[in-house]
């Protein structure tokens, strides 16, 4: 074969393959499937492109959505009745509620905020204090009493019941009732004939005296400075008193002083047929059965002045006070 020969059978392929590889090309090209690539198929290609960008960019939103969604439940700490996915709900099996509560209407954030819909109230941390804030509206699913009522702002746990609340303004004043009528029922219980309780408050004051002193061979006098120590009460008052025909005794049921050592002699030794107890007289000291500490008190009157609260907003002084605050008790069977 010749030159020329050669050449002409090396050109006729060469275009079969362009032919062939143009065919794929156009056959992946061809997106409107009619055999023809045209200004449809790079509109379709196109298309293809921007779909695929527009998806990426609302994957993207998605996830700054999200992890704006998920700073805002941080940051506004909402609580709902049922459990929400990375909020903190009543359902949850570590859920309790701190001793320091508050009562509040929803602020104009939470009301506004997605992130808080459906919400019954909100966590906050103040002063080194965990506060669990209960929308106004939304009491009844958190299934707690309160004394007197649910009108108050500040409230504080009842010692002797997990679900009961006293309003700050009057825990203590409160307290003491409740442990006067206990005792009213226990000598009841018990049988007595009479019993009285006398509250006192006890006032601890310090003077200072020169006392003179010579010795043997002292040529000069000396004088000293002598601090001495005085107790006396500043109130007292009788608080109840009643009698009884009495009767055999029945052990009573305790609350607040329940884990009273007094009271609990005081109950054995009238429940001991064998030797049965006829009178007895002791002082309950109140700061072992009022429910709340002085470090407590102390964060709780940070927070109260920090929030500008109008009502009894020096708590430390009142736990202070009940240090000194006894009940006399005198019972007789």
């Amino acid at each position: 074969m010749g030159k020329r020969e050669k050449f002409n059978d090396f050109v006729a392929d060469a275009g079969k393959n362009a032919k062939n590889l143009l065919n794929k090309v156009v056959q992946v090209a061809d997106q409107t499937d009619d055999g023809k690539f045209d200004l449809a198929d790079v509109a379709v290609i196109a298309e293809g492109v921007g779909n695929a960008v527009k998806k990426g960019a609302q994957e993207i939103k998605a996830r700054t959505d999200e992890k704006s969604w998920q700073l805002e439940l941080k940051s506004l700490q909402p609580i709902f009745p049922t459990q929400v996915e990375g909020a903190v709900s009543l359902d949850d099996a570590d859920f309790l509620m701190p001793k320091f509560i508050r009562i509040v209407e929803r602020d104009k954030k939470r009301m506004e905020s997605p992130v808080c819909q459906g919400s019954i109230g909100y966590v906050s941390d103040s002063k080194g204090l965990h506060i669990v804030n209960i929308f106004r509206d939304s009491v009844e699913p958190f299934g707690l009493t309160f004394y007197p009522d649910c009108d108050s702002e500040f409230y504080y746990m009842d010692p002797s019941d997990r679900d009961s609340y006293i309003s700050l303004d009057e825990y203590f004043s409160y307290l003491k009732i409740a442990r006067v009528n206990e005792l009213k029922k226990i000598a009841q219980n018990l049988g007595a004939k009479h019993f009285k309780v006398t509250y006192k408050e006890k006032c601890i004051s310090f003077t200072e005296k020169k006392v003179k002193a010579k010795g043997k061979a002292a040529i000069a006098t000396l004088e000293r400075e002598h601090k001495s120590r005085q107790e006396q009460y500043t109130a007292i008052d009788v608080v109840a008193e009643m009698t009884f025909p009495g009767h055999a005794p029945v052990k009573p049921q305790l609350k607040y002083l329940q884990r009273d050592k007094n009271i609990q002699t005081l109950i054995a030794m009238r429940m001991d047929e064998k030797s049965p107890l006829l009178k007895e007289h002791f002082e309950l000291e109140m700061c072992n059965s009022s429910g709340m500490k002085l470090d407590d008190a102390v964060k709780i009157d940070a927070v109260l002045k920090g929030l500008k609260y109008s009502g009894n907003a020096d708590v430390a002084s009142e736990v202070k006070n009940e240090a000194r605050r006894y009940l006399e008790y005198d019972i007789e069977f």
